[in-house]
């Protein structure tokens, strides 16, 4: 579409502003979305884009400012009421009745009614005529929970076409998806928008803003950097606009040799309430390596990830770490001999968030001197003067932006909550790095700053087994790629072989199993089957 002078506005929002204490989140915020137009909004963790989302939503109410619906003025004093003036918001976790069918979670709130009851078949018609015309067909009386990821996005974007939304905010709806999935949303985005729908798509990939949107405003530090049109601007152009600065592209020089094994998984399986979740997998990972493994969300990934780190039995094989069975070791003997783990989830899993950052930088090491002791008259004992000058050095190691490390770990941005993982997890020098998701949701010069320490760690010698959803991610930093689907490696992939179409075709399975998925022999050097 090209986008001119005349496309009428769809959405005004003007002069927003928004506070959370001391913290200005929207500061003056002037923002227009014209109609049929794809309009993205990009900003570092923390630049006040969510905070913009939520006030247009109804979620948040601003401190000032105006919005303006087709000209008129509109006060949103909850998401209802942004939804009666034809707003829709597809959120990045997904709001759904699993245990529904697709029509049944379709329709939920505003159902078709035929002598007073739900009408089940008009809303299975509905359904199939919203996908017809959007191109989103899905069959209407499938149980959510059967459906892949890409298939629930779907669905909740049929939700919001429902209910007739003429503005469209999306928000990160990439995350998860494949790169065919990536591609026939976009198809989605383009057919919606060229029929006259206003889609705002909030992201921080350059490349989606690049391939799909019209327009683009930047945020940074709650303020306006940057208005661009699309097709007049750069990638240069807006990462510089949302950081202030040039951001170097960080990849893997291919130039450490791998020393000896470090972690070898054998004939590994995982059950679930008598489903085998993970089946009879094996590999291994080298000092000086970085092991990739790639797949859509829920294959298996993150059952491996537990078994390893051992918050979750195995039903049969084996888990060895610098050559010692640690099958059945506590998580925190593992942790003792040589395990670091980024988890996938950072407030959940690899922080408290209602403790100092000191705090959490010391997590998980405050037994061992110089903090404290495991043994001897000051077992159980921790000098705070220590753990405070460790997280000082920490902070101003991995530039985490905080005014002190005595401020809750909660009141971090998600690039700095991240930071906060990542320096306490690299800083003690052991063998292995289990990495889930360590770029998930984090800005363009987070990332850098993530991938940067990530090969530092496999120069120096250290294993990586690297979990993402993220192609462009294991193509920038792993030696070999894994790729699972259904819970076993399908595939195995060379730093030469492996493309982003090879690992997606993988992911899919749209390309018959490779030679490392065929037979179930175990080559010595990897341990993936052959």
């Amino acid at each position: 579409m090209t986008l001119t002078a005349s496309s009428s506005p769809a959405v005004e929002l003007s002069g927003i502003s928004k506070r959370f204490g001391a913290v200005v989140a929207n500061d003056g915020v002037d923002l227009v979305l014209r109609r049929g137009s794809v309009h993205a909004v990009m900003g570092e963790n923390g630049a006040g884009k969510s905070t913009l989302m939520s006030i247009l939503f109804g979620l948040v109410t601003p401190d000032s400012g105006q919005i303006r619906v087709d000209g008129s003025p509109v006060t949103f004093s909850s998401p209802l009421d942004a939804i009666a003036a034809g707003l829709g918001m597809v959120h990045q976790h997904f709001r759904l009745f699993e245990s529904m069918t697709v029509a049944a979670n379709v329709v939920f709130g505003a159902e078709p009614r035929r002598l007073g009851l739900v009408d089940r078949r008009a809303a299975e018609a509905r359904v199939r005529e919203l996908g017809e015309r959007y191109g989103l067909e899905i069959d209407p009386r499938a149980r959510v929970s059967q459906l892949s990821v890409g298939e629930r996005q779907r669905v909740e974007i049929l939700k919001a076409l429902h209910r007739d939304a003429t503005i469209l905010i999306l928000d990160e709806p990439t995350a998860v998806l494949t790169p065919g999935e990536v591609s026939s949303l976009f198809a989605v985005i383009r057919r919606a928008a060229d029929s006259g729908t206003t889609v705002v798509l909030v992201t921080h990939k350059i490349n989606e803003v690049l391939s799909v949107s019209d327009e683009v405003t930047v945020l940074r530090d709650g303020r306006v950097t940057g208005r661009f049109s699309t097709g007049d601007t750069s990638g240069a152009e807006l990462v510089h606009a949302m950081t202030g600065r040039d951001v170097l592209e960080v990849s893997n020089q291919g130039d450490v040799t791998p020393g000896a094994t470090v972690l070898r998984v054998r004939d590994a399986v995982v059950s679930e309430g008598g489903v085998e979740r993970v089946g009879n997998i094996s590999f291994d990972v080298r000092a000086g390596e970085i092991v990739g493994i790639a797949g859509v969300s829920g294959n298996g990934q993150h059952e491996v990830v537990e078994a390893i780190l051992g918050t979750r039995s195995l039903a049969r094989g084996s888990v060895e770490l610098q050559g010692a069975d640690v099958t059945g070791w506590s998580v925190r003997d593992r942790r003792a001999h040589g395990v670091a783990v980024i988890p996938e989830d950072r407030r959940g899993e690899g922080s408290a968030i209602t403790m100092t950052i000191a705090e959490n930088l010391t997590l998980g090491h405050h037994r061992t001197a110089p903090i404290g002791a495991n043994r001897g008259i000051r077992r159980g004992w921790i000098s705070l003067r220590a753990q405070r000058a460790r997280s000082r050095e920490l902070i101003e190691q991995f530039d985490i932006r905080t005014p002190s490390g005595q401020h809750t770990a909660g009141s971090l941005s998600g690039g700095n909550a991240q930071k906060v993982v990542i320096a306490r997890e690299l800083s003690y020098g052991a063998p292995l790095l289990v990495a889930e998701q360590p770029t998930q949701g984090v800005d363009v010069g987070a990332i850098e700053a993530i991938h940067g320490r990530l090969l530092d760690y496999r120069t120096a010698g250290g294993a990586v087994l690297l979990v993402s959803h993220e192609i462009s991610e294991l193509l920038a930093l792993a030696d070999r790629v894994l790729v699972m689907l259904s819970g076993e490696i399908v595939a195995e992939l060379s730093r030469a072989e492996a493309t982003s179409a090879s690992i997606g075709a993988a992911m899919s399975g749209a390309t018959a199993p490779t030679a490392t998925a065929t037979t179930n022999t175990t080559t010595p050097a990897t341990g993936v089957r052959r």
